[in-house]
């Protein structure tokens, strides 16, 4: 079977960052193949591009650049990191990918979520997750939890109002209305324990399936 790629997807929060590296370890422990990266960043030249992307003191910075920032930063990460890693047959696990850009750009600064697609589609030359892992939680209790986590990156992001996080929120309802093959919801207003095993077993149930399909070619 060819490499598998695997975006995890959530508002502020979700503990999908976390469980994700947990799921790295899992998943590897089982045998599996596994990478794990995160966007925008997971290389140099895409971490610098973070860094200006979610500095706290770049509020002045206009939606259509930090759209394209992150398409820029997303390039880069998928030339240098995720293509090399599916074409040698690995599972890539990645803490967002397109679909943070359609909601948090997209949908909540208001470009449209048509047109961050279609930078997007020059940026990855339509090469998008086999499956997303959306983390579901209710935006206000994702923030409480980041207040309380002093060991968490404060971020641009932070500051934005509640409404700009349920209008994150609202988009990836709409998204995993638009795509239901492609994202799965998972409950993650629960503990990590059964946030992860979820995960896993997600995981794991859709590599099997690919494995049938192939197998009754």
């Amino acid at each position: 079977m060819n490499g598998l790629f695997i975006t995890f997807e959530g508002g502020e929060g979700s503990g999908k960052s976390s469980i994700l590296k947990s799921a790295e370890q899992k998943l590897a422990a089982r045998g599996y193949d596994v990478l794990a990266t995160r966007e925008p960043g997971g290389i140099e030249i895409a971490e610098k591009i973070r860094s200006i992307i979610l500095d706290p003191e770049h509020t002045a910075m206009d939606a259509r650049t930090e759209a394209l920032l992150y398409a820029a930063a997303r390039r880069q990460h998928l030339t240098e990191i995720v293509r090399p890693a599916l074409e040698s047959g690995k599972m890539v696990l990645c803490d967002r990918f397109v679909d943070s850009s359609l909601a948090y750009q997209g949908f909540a600064r208001s470009i449209g979520m048509d047109e961050v697609l279609a930078i997007n589609q020059f940026a990855i030359q339509d090469l998008m997750p086999d499956r997303t892992l959306f983390f579901d939680i209710n935006p206000e209790k994702g923030l409480d939890r980041i207040a309380r986590n002093e060991n968490r990156e404060r971020n641009r992001l932070d500051l934005e109002h509640i409404r700009f996080h349920e209008q994150v929120y609202a988009a990836y309802w709409k998204l995993v209305a638009e795509h239901p093959d492609r994202i799965h919801v998972i409950d993650a207003d629960r503990p990590f324990a059964d946030v992860e095993a979820d995960t896993i077993q997600d995981v794991v149930s859709y590599v099997n399936h690919m494995l049938r399909e192939e197998e009754g070619k």
